[in-house]
């Protein structure tokens, strides 16, 4: 973030605060310049301070939690004014060149669970959807699986935009860490909105994205993370599933969810607990 994007937040927060207690502030250029590049970071949010999951094993030092700021009253408030301010970001030049439209998310903003994948591709970028390609199907099918539907689940990604690629290429690329660093405080606000139950990582990407954790996904699945007081668990990328169809996989990403389950106080059944088994 640039200083004068620094500025620009500091000022919009202090007049609004300030506009609440029905005073003015003042100040020249200058001194405005001087409040942006002395900016400390705010003070942990309500999901920061909330107490951790006892068997959560969270990394000895996680990314800061900055957000997108907002100023809306309610949740749906706020939400819109994210969602408004992802359609028009221009922070990623070659990214906005490429795009189609951005890809917000979509789902329950009162959701007890939120699933967070890497970034949109070629179907999410043309439809303005995540996962709604052949891995988003799969990911349908497992959600509802679990006893839920998908409107019932908040489904968002790290990137906003999709990666770009070359002319003529096909597929999707991951995305970069400077990519992701940029566009994180959009899905940190997300999540400070929302304040789901638990968080669903799908994938590595994701993994690194909320944690700034590079370990492989076979290291990370099957136990319990925290991202600012949010139970998190990790899992395959549902294009895992797809690439690798051997039933031990698909039978690791069920047993996540089990846990995911579990924790959410969702009923598991004898069935439940059989599939995938051999």
């Amino acid at each position: 973030m640039s200083e004068f994007e620094k500025a620009l937040d500091f000022t919009t927060e202090s007049l609004r605060k300030l506009k609440d207690t029905g005073s003015v502030l003042r100040g020249s250029r200058e001194s405005l310049r001087r409040l942006g590049s002395t900016r400390t970071k705010s003070a942990p949010s309500p999901v920061a301070a909330a107490t951790a999951a006892p068997d959560a094993a969270p990394p000895a030092t996680q990314p800061s939690m900055d957000v997108f700021p907002t100023t809306g009253g309610t949740k749906q408030e706020r939400i819109e004014q994210l969602r408004a301010a992802v359609q028009v970001c221009e922070k990623c030049p070659h990214l906005v060149r490429s795009r189609t439209q951005t890809v917000f998310g979509v789902g329950n903003i009162d959701a007890r669970i939120m699933f967070v994948g890497e970034a949109p591709g070629a179907d999410e970028d043309l439809q303005g959807e995540p996962f709604v390609g052949k891995a988003g199907q799969l990911l349908t099918k497992i959600i509802e699986t679990m006893g839920v539907k998908r409107f019932d689940v908040f489904i968002a990604n790290v990137l906003k935009c999709r990666p770009h690629m070359p002319p003529g290429s096909t597929g999707n690329r991951r995305p970069t860490a400077a990519e992701m660093q940029t566009c994180l405080p959009y899905l940190r606000a997300q999540i400070e909105a929302i304040k789901p139950a638990v968080l669903v990582a799908l994938g590595a990407v994701a993994m690194e994205g909320l944690l700034g954790n590079v370990e492989p996904m076979a290291r990370l699945r099957g136990r319990w993370h925290e991202f600012h007081g949010i139970p998190l668990m990790a899992t395959y990328h549902p294009a895992y599933l797809l690439r690798n169809q051997s039933l031990s996989e698909k039978r690791k990403v069920w047993e996540d969810m089990l846990l995911v389950m579990e924790r959410v106080g969702l009923p598991i059944s004898e069935k439940h607990r059989g599939y995938f088994s051999r």
